[in-house]
This record gives C-alpha cells, sequence and structure tokens, in this order.
C-alpha cells in the first residue's frame, strides 16, 4: 500500500484513538462534554504523532513482510509521541491544568489505542497480502492436492524457520507434521502449532505411524557426527532425507551448489577431534630462535602460527615458493607487529645456501616441513624425490648439527610405511637420517608420522569442494581405498607435543582412529553440503594413481610402540641403523637423481628400504577384476584424482 494512503489512515487512526480515549475514560455517552471542554486533544494528538511516524520511516515500508523489528519501530514511535503530547500538556503550551479539566488517564489510554490502531493496520495488511500470496502460489506452483508429510530434525531457530516458511508457502507442497529433538525440555511443546513428537530413536515409529514421505534435517550448526547419526537412522527406516543448506533451496527443491552448507573439516573425521593443551607443552618456543621450512606450505603456515604465540625470540620462514613467503609474513605482521620475522626465499637442496642462513641466523628449534609430497607427481618424477626429500633433508640435518640447534623435527608421513611409492620410500629414509643424527648427537631429533591431512593443499577435500561446485562427478580411485584422516590443528599439535616430548630418535604418531574409506568421505562431504549423493552430485571410480595403496599403515611389523602421557599419542622407539650405510645410500641416490635415472633410483631405495615394494610389483584389487597397478608413460594419468 502506497504512503500516502497508510498517512490518511493514520490521520484519521490518530483522530479516533484521541476521542476514544475520552470515551472509554469518562463511559460512552456521558464524555462529549469533557471532550468539548478539551477540544483541542485531537488536533495535539495528530500535529505531533504523524510527523513522528514519518521521521521513523513508518511511510517508506513494505508492511507485507513486516515482523517484530517493524513493531519495535512502531512502539518506539507511539511511545515518543506520547511523550511529546504528555510534555506539551504539562508545560501548559495550550490552555488546560492537568488533573482538574483534563485527567491524566486520558493520555495513557490514548497511547494505547494509538498503538493498537497503528500496529493493527500494519499487520492487518501484512496478513491480507501474505493469504493473497499464499492463494496465489499454491494455484501457480503445484496442485493442492500434492502435500508430502514431513518430519523436520532439529527443533531450534533453523527447524522453526523452515516450518514457518513451509506454512507461508502451501504451493511448495511440504507439510510439517512434526518435530524430533534429543533436548527433553522441548519434548510434548509445540513450535508454530507443529508438536514435537520424540527424539531421533523415535525416527522409525513416527516415520510408520504418521506416515512421513521425508526427513529434513534442519541443524545446519550440528557436528558431522550427529548429521551422519540421523542420516543412518533415516536409512534405517526407510525414509528419505536432506540436510538444511538454505530455506529457500530446500523447501521448493533447487538446492544450489553455489550456496552450499559450510562444511567443517571436522564433520569428516567420523571421530571427535584430538586436541591437546599447547599452553602446558608450548613453553619451549619462548625466547627461542625458530625455522620453519616450507613455511608457505599448509602445515608450514599454521606451524608459524602457533609458534607465534608462544614469543619466539626470532621466526625464521624459509620457501623456495616466494608468493607463500610474503603471504604467511605479511599476516603475521599483522596479527604479531613486535615479533621478530624473518622471511627467507631459499632451497633446501641449495647446501651452501643452508649452511650460510644456519650460521647467520642459529636457530634453536627447526621445524622441517618443506617435502614434496604428492605421490603421482613423484613416480613420474622421482629425481625431485630424491634431491628434495632426502638430499635436501640431510643439507638440513647436517647444517642443524654444526650450528648446535638441540630440537629438530622431521614432518614424516603414513606412506612412509611400507612404502609403494617413490614418495613414502624417501620419507622412510628420511626418518633414517634423523634417526641416526639422533644417535650421533643425543639431542631431539625426531619425526612425526602424519595421515591425509585434510585442507592441506593439493588434498582431496578442496578438489570435491571444487567437483561439487561444478556439478560433480566426484571421482575417486577405488571403492575400497582407505585413508588415516587428521586435520591442520591436530597435525601441528602433535608437531609441537613432539617437540616437546622428543629425546632423540623417536618417530610419533597421532591416534586418527580407523582408516576412512574415500568414497565414504565423498558422500558425507556430499551430504553434508546439503545434497544428495547418487542424486544430486554422482561418484565415479578411476582407479588407483601411480603408487597408491588401498590402504595405508601407522606402523612397520617390528617397530617398537610406546603409549605417552597423552592419550592420543603414540611412539615408535628408535631404530638400531647403519648410518654409514644410509648416508652411502643417499649418495648414490643422489649420483642417480642427476642422471634421471629412474629405474636406478627404485633399485636403490628398495635396498635401503627393504620393506619398499615399487607399487607395479604389487597386485592391488582392480575395478571389477583383480589387476596389477600399472605406472603410467605419460603425465595423462595425473588427470585422475583420489
Amino acid at each position: 500500500m502506497r504512503g500516502r494512503y497508510l498517512f490518511l489512515i493514520d490521520l484519521i487512526s490518530a483522530g479516533l484513538a484521541a476521542i476514544a480515549a475520552f470515551a472509554i475514560r469518562f463511559d460512552t455517552p456521558f464524555f462529549w462534554p469533557y471532550l468539548t471542554q478539551s477540544w483541542f486533544f485531537p488536533p495535539l494528538v495528530v500535529l505531533l504523532r504523524l510527523p513522528i511516524y514519518y521521521i521513523f520511516g513508518l511511510y517508506r515500508r513494505i508492511w507485507c513482510y513486516a515482523s517484530v523489528e517493524e513493531f519495535l519501530t512502531i512502539a518506539k514511535a507511539v511511545a515518543l509521541g506520547s511523550l511529546l503530547v504528555t510534555a506539551v500538556l504539562l508545560t501548559q503550551w495550550v490552555p488546560v491544568r492537568i488533573g482538574m479539566g483534563f485527567p491524566r488517564s486520558v493520555m495513557a489510554i490514548e497511547g494505547m489505542l494509538s498503538l493498537l490502531l497503528l500496529g493493527g493496520t500494519r499487520f492487518a495488511l501484512r496478513i491480507a497480502v501474505g493469504q493473497k500470496a499464499n492463494e496465489k502460489g499454491a494455484i501457480l506452483r503445484r496442485p493442492a492436492k500434492v502435500q508430502e508429510r514431513v518430519l523436520v530434525a532439529g527443533a531450534g531457530d533453523a527447524g522453526a524457520t523452515i516450518v514457518r516458511e513451509m506454512h507461508a508457502t502451501p504451493g511448495i507442497g511440504l507439510l510439517p507434521v512434526g518435530f524430533v529433538d534429543d533436548d527433553a525440555a522441548k519434548q510434548g511443546m509445540r513450535i508454530h502449532n507443529v508438536p514435537v513428537l520424540g527424539t531421533r530413536n523415535d525416527i522409525p515409529e513416527l516415520v510408520v505411524r504418521h506416515g512421513i514421505e521425508e526427513v529434513i534435517i534442519a541443524m545446519p550448526a550440528a557436528p558431522g557426527r550427529v548429521i551422519r547419526e540421523f542420516r543412518a537412522i533415516c536409512e534405517r527406516a526407510g525414509v528419505r532425507y536432506r540436510t538444511i543448506p538454505g530455506i529457500y533451496e530446500l523447501l521448493d527443491g533447487s538446492v544450489s551448489v553455489s550456496r552450499l552448507r559450510d562444511v567443517r573439516l571436522e564433520d569428516l573425521l567420523r571421530r571427535d577431534p584430538i586436541t591437546i593443551d599447547l599452553e602446558e607443552v608450548g613453553g619451549f618456543l619462548t625466547g627461542a630462535r625458530v625455522l620453519v621450512t616450507g613455511a608457505g606450505g599448509s602445515i608450514g603456515s599454521e606451524l608459524c602460527r602457533q609458534t607465534s604465540r608462544y614469543h619466539p625470540e626470532r621466526l625464521i620462514l624459509l620457501d623456495l615458493a616466494e608468493s607463500s613467503v610474503f603471504a604467511i609474513h605479511r599476516e603475521l605482521m599483522g596479527y604479531f607487529p613486535g615479533l621478530d620475522i624473518v622471511p627467507l626465499i631459499c632451497d633446501i637442496r641449495d647446501r651452501d645456501k643452508i649452511d650460510r642462513i644456519m650460521e647467520g641466523c642459529r636457530p634453536s628449534v627447526v621445524f622441517h616441513a618443506a617435502a614434496h609430497k604428492h605421490v603421482p607427481l613423484m613416480e613420474l618424477h622421482p629425481d625431485e624425490a630424491v634431491t628434495t626429500n632426502l638430499v635436501g633433508t640431510q643439507n638440513l640435518i647436517e647444517a642443524c648439527e654444526r650450528c648446535g640447534v638441540r630440537r629438530f623435527i622431521l614432518i614424516s608421513t603414513d606412506k612412509a610405511v611400507n612404502p609403494r611409492s617413490v614418495m613414502g620410500a624417501s620419507k622412510r629414509v628420511a626418518e633414517m637420517l634423523v634417526q641416526d643424527m639422533a644417535s650421533k648427537n643425543g639431542d631431539a631429533f625426531v619425526a612425526v608420522r602424519f595421515g591425509n591431512v585434510l585442507g592441506s593443499s593439493g588434498s582431496v577435500v578442496p578438489l570435491f569442494r571444487e567437483q561439487i561446485a561444478a556439478g560433480g562427478p566426484l571421482t575417486v580411485t577405488h571403492p575400497e581405498a582407505r585413508r588415516f584422516l587428521m586435520t591442520i590443528p591436530e597435525a601441528v599439535q602433535l608437531v609441537i607435543q613432539a617437540a616437546a616430548m622428543g629425546k632423540g630418535g623417536e618417530v610419533f604418531v597421532l591416534d586418527m582412529g580407523e582408516p576412512v574409506k574415500i568414497v565414504d568421505l565423498a558422500m558425507d562431504l556430499i551430504a553434508l553440503s546439503g545434497l544428495e549423493p547418487g542424486k544430486d552430485i554422482e561418484i565415479v571410480y578411476t582407479g588407483l594413481r601411480p603408487g597408491e595403496k588401498l590402504c595405508e599403515e601407522l606402523f612397520r611389523e617390528g617397530e617398537r610402540i610406546q603409549p605417552t602421557k597423552y592419550e592420543h599419542i603414540f611412539v615408535v622407539e628408535p631404530d638400531t641403523l647403519d648410518g654409514a650405510r644410509v648416508r652411502e645410500g643417499i649418495r648414490e641416490l643422489e649420483r642417480l637423481a642427476r642422471k634421471m635415472d629412474a629405474d636406478g633410483i627404485r633399485r636403490n631405495l628398495q635396498e635401503l628400504v627393504p620393506e619398499y615394494r615399487p607399487a607395479d610389483e604389487v597386485q592391488e584389487p582392480g575395478l571389477g577384476a583383480e589387476a596389477a597397478v600399472s605406472r603410467p608413460a605419460s603425465v595423462v594419468a595425473l588427470g585422475r584424482e583420489a
């Protein structure tokens, strides 16, 4: 309705409220003499209230969408108008004496009537327009006979909002039958006249009793574990289910992949995230000179952030990728402006430059995160795996020994256990280097084995998110492929904890629970994004990539595994090694890498790591048949993703 019509209605309503206040106060029909005596009151009310209504913007709002916010605005405008009317009367700007010819109660009654009339006209308009729109929508959108009976899981704000929208848009064809919620205080209550019928465990019974056709999981803030439990119950009950990415998208079924529910990485772990009290263990970083290699990467940058919290004397950021170093340096300078941060661009394979940096910076703690980590790429370029993961690590370790570094922490991987890839074998030899140096100098040189780090650069979750945003399909290597999963915070906590606990030569491992099927991870990510696997997003299998195993392992046979005082951290005791043989093997590998002799590199890695068996020598289950995993002859195979 246009503002000028509302203005006219308010003009009449204000006058009527003033007259009606006298009628209520003095009883109809005997109020007229009192009103005649106070003839100025209705004009005064009109003259004062209407400008206030205008100032509060009551003629510039679309009232068919009015809500509590608009009602509060109306209440404020009416209250201010009443104060002004009272002020005028009390200061005797008009010829009246309060308490004799003009009773105080008339002002209070007029204020309440003005609120009733002003709010009533607006919300009557909202109801009328909304009802008309609903009737029109029901005709245009869907026949009235189509009404899908829906159970809403979650009787919180999201559930209440979605039920209200179902009521407001009946043409959508969704009929809310009831809620389920685990909160005992909500049982038996009603929200928008829809009852809370039970808890999640009652879903199978409610589906049968009420003929439920679909369950809408309206808990956008719930952890992934809870969402998975609801999904499992719905599957057992044989009823369709959807999560709620957005109200309107869910109601009309046109969920847009560009507006997905923000899935937290913790939702995908299939276990509770592990937290470690770093305040208890991170004290060794305070006042220390700390060097982080690979500082621009996912793990390295998070190590820099966590280390900065402990106010080291100096933090040295070392990486070959200048853009990544620039980004993390700028970020840290913004959050820790008083911290001495030194960004360095350096290739750890440059032995001379590493020596000069270590001599100049003299760090006491070194976190070594720089490495090549992509298994298929290193199968194509084994020389790069050797020169970076082995020669680069050896350069750094030897420089640390010469400069008296007391703590050195190598970031290793579960792929180093019974490796099938060049990358995994190279990281196993790197572990051996660390253990050999610890046995020589007695310092806290240790390694940390990671699982697959969710959300790290190049990992599967960012890839899956891109594929979902593109409408799919999600590419999974094998239906039985399993991986140990951890988050970046878990990984960094483990590294800092290992640095604090390590005595020398140990390998620390986080208890990551059972390995997760990659296909289950893909299905979880699709479902938690508000989509339906197999319907909205397809999953296709592409076959294991070069160097991949079906399932990773955390420990080698014969390793001596000990618990620690921290429940979720295990330590592998140092092996007895022939250090001279390891160093000689690395020299030979470096020579072969310069010649780009891939077969020679693999043969020599097998001599150093007897449990290393190249993937093309291992029969892994194929897709539908037993098949050997072969190495590709070209980079084309790298297009396949995990």
